[in-house]
C-alpha cells in the first residue's frame, strides 16, 4: 500500500492537494524545512475542532516542528458555520455513516501522502483537537495496527468506540492533553479517560494544562517531545 517517490527539495510551506473518493476532498499538507527526500518522516494526520477547518488547524504545524515531521489536514463532512469574512467552519458527525467517510478519506490521503513524499510507514500518528479527538480515537482503536499512536488534546473518546481490538491497541501509545479550566469536556471526564485507557493495558501519558477548551501553546512542545522520544529515544526540545 504504501510507496515513496522520492522529490527533488520543496520548499517549506503548505500544499493543498484532494483525494476522489468519496466524493472530491481537500488535502492540506505542509512540508517541514530543508525536506530530505532520502530520510523517511513521521506523518502527523490532524484533525480540528467543530467550526474549525484543514486551514485552520493546520497552521499549527509549524508551531509543532518546523523540521521534524510531514503534517497533514483533513476538514470535516459538514458546515456548521459561516464567519463573517465568509470562511466555513466544519463539524465530524458522530456516526457510523461519518466513520466510513472518515475512515476512507484518511486512508487515501495517507496513501496519496506515502507515494508522494517520504514518510515512514510505522510513524504515523493521528492527532486531533477538541472534536477531532474522537475522530483520531475512532480510526486509531479501530486500526490499530495501522498507527504508532494516537493524540488527543481537550477531546474526548466517541460514543461508539470500538472495543474489539483492544488486544492490538495496547500496542499504541496515547499522548492525553486536557485544559483544568475546559468547560466542555470537564477535567474530571478526561481524567476517567484516562483511566479506561490505562486499565485497558495502553500506554497513555495525561497531561494537564491551564487554559479552557483552547489550545495551549505548551500542547504543541509536549507533542514533539512525546513524537520525537519514540523516533530517537530521546526527549528534545520543541523545534
Amino acid at each position: 500500500m504504501y510507496s515513496v517517490r522520492l522529490l527533488t527539495r520543496p520548499s517549506e510551506g503548505f500544499y493543498a492537494s484532494a483525494v476522489d473518493s468519496p466524493r472530491r476532498l481537500p488535502v492540506l499538507t505542509f512540508l517541514p524545512g530543508g525536506y530530505e527526500p532520502n530520510y523517511a518522516y513521521p506523518l502527523v494526520l490532524f484533525f480540528h475542532g467543530q467550526g474549525s477547518s484543514e486551514q485552520q488547524i493546520l497552521r499549527l504545524a509549524p508551531r509543532l516542528s518546523r523540521r521534524n515531521y510531514i503534517c497533514m489536514a483533513l476538514r470535516g463532512p459538514e458546515v456548521t458555520v459561516r464567519y463573517q469574512d465568509g470562511t466555513l467552519g466544519y463539524s465530524w458527525n458522530d456516526d457510523l455513516r461519518t466513520d466510513a467517510f472518515a475512515e476512507e478519506y484518511a486512508f487515501q490521503a495517507i496513501e496519496q501522502a506515502c507515494s508522494t513524499y517520504s514518510i515512514h510507514p510505522q510513524r504515523i500518528y493521528l492527532a486531533g483537537f477538541c472534536e477531532g479527538a474522537s475522530q483520531a480515537y475512532r480510526l486509531g482503536l479501530a486500526f490499530p495496527t495501522r498507527f504508532a499512536g494516537i493524540i488527543a488534546m481537550n477531546g474526548q473518546l466517541p460514543s461508539n468506540t470500538p472495543l474489539l481490538r483492544w488486544p492490538e491497541a495496547r500496542r499504541l501509545r496515547v499522548l492525553m492533553g486536557h485544559g483544568i479550566a475546559n468547560s466542555i469536556i470537564p477535567l474530571s471526564a478526561a481524567r476517567r479517560m484516562h483511566r479506561l485507557l490505562y486499565t485497558a493495558g495502553l500506554d497513555v501519558q495525561f497531561l494537564t494544562y491551564p487554559t479552557t477548551h483552547r489550545i495551549h501553546a505548551d500542547m504543541l512542545r509536549d507533542m514533539n517531545r512525546w513524537i520525537m522520544h519514540a523516533v530517537t529515544g530521546q526527549n528534545p526540545s520543541a523545534k
